[in-house]
């Protein structure tokens, strides 16, 4: 059993402002683009340092997206900002059609996603833009799971050519990775060695699924966790090589159980290895209002329902 500690709480949203920051740093060609919520996606730094890169676009996202589109033309790196929910749902013909297919360097950055949005409830809590994001030709997926993969992961694709959709969130939750370990895109990352069953996780799911595998080893049961921070591209061999050894899989996300982690997880075993696989999700409904940590045990998200998960899993194989 690996222990994992965290000494303090932040929202994945503030590891994106610094990690934003820190890019406009490194490079001058960053600039930050956002739908009148600088505060919410904590672009303000950004703004103040760099003011004469910054661009408020007020409540008009389709419309930021076709200025993103524009400025990469003329070699800029914009980072757009926005809940979720509107970063996706709101202008998916124009990620299509000005981003995706004309493969542009933008940096789709969608924060207040999934369940743990809260008390805004369902008409925010989108449940659907992996799935959405990564059907697109051309567009990486990355879902960090705390404050500081999510300001590493932010720091990384501004220097990845392409077009990238970073979805982080809300609430402030346990800081528990390395502030100096390095993120690769599309290179999962092991947290936990185990030999009896492999959870993948990602976002906020990671966390859970750590309190999982300390319950799990009171129980004698071995469970190793990947970190599957980027969904597209997809390290399809960590996932190979992590279930040939233990020979069953739990997929934990805070997404549909369409469309997302668990499914790319299961047609890559599917096509490759195949074994049993249990998806941790939410079950194909809309959210509601109410605390993050209560959403996540009503919808079935909770470190106990990735145990239940793990227990059935490992009961199915041969």
């Amino acid at each position: 059993m690996a222990k994992f500690t965290f000494s303090e709480k932040k929202d994945t949203r503030s590891g994106f402002g610094d990690g934003l920051l820190e890019a406009g740093k490194k490079n001058d060609k960053v600039v930050g683009l956002c739908a009148d919520l600088t505060g919410s996606l904590k672009m303000g730094a950004f703004k103040e340092e760099f003011p004469e890169r910054f661009f408020q676009v007020g409540i008009a996202e389709a419309n930021m997206i076709g200025l993103a589109a524009g400025m990469t033309i003329g070699g800029k790196i914009p980072f757009t900002g926005t809940f979720a929910n509107f970063s996706t749902g709101r202008v998916y013909d124009q990620i299509r059609q000005s981003v995706a297919y004309s493969d542009k360097n933008v940096k789709i950055c969608a924060s207040h996603a999934g369940l743990t949005l809260g008390e805004d409830g369902a008409t925010h809590q989108i449940l659907e833009d992996v799935g959405m994001m990564k059907m697109l030709p051309n567009m990486a997926v990355i879902v960090p799971c705390d404050y500081n993969q999510t300001k590493a992961a932010t720091i990384a694709i501004a220097e990845y050519e392409g077009p990238v959709y970073l979805r982080f969130g809300r609430p402030k939750w346990p800081v528990f990775t390395p502030a100096d370990e390095k993120f690769e895109i599309g290179k999962a990352i092991k947290m936990v060695e185990g030999t009896d069953v492999t959870i993948f996780a990602n976002g906020h799911m990671v966390w859970q699924a750590i309190q999982a595998e300390e319950i799990l080893a009171e129980k004698g049961i071995s469970a190793e966790i990947i970190n599957i921070h980027t969904i597209k591209p997809l390290d399809t061999q960590a996932i190979i090589e992590s279930v040939k050894k233990t020979g069953c899989a739990v997929t934990a996300e805070e997404h549909q159980i369409s469309g997302g982690l668990g499914e790319s997880v299961a047609s890559t075993l599917t096509a490759n290895h195949p074994a049993p696989v249990e998806m941790v999700a939410v079950q194909d409904s809309f959210g509601e209002s109410g605390t993050p940590e209560e959403l996540l045990e009503k919808y079935g998200l909770g470190p106990n329902h990735i145990v239940e998960a793990a227990l059935k899993v490992i009961s199915r194989k041969k």
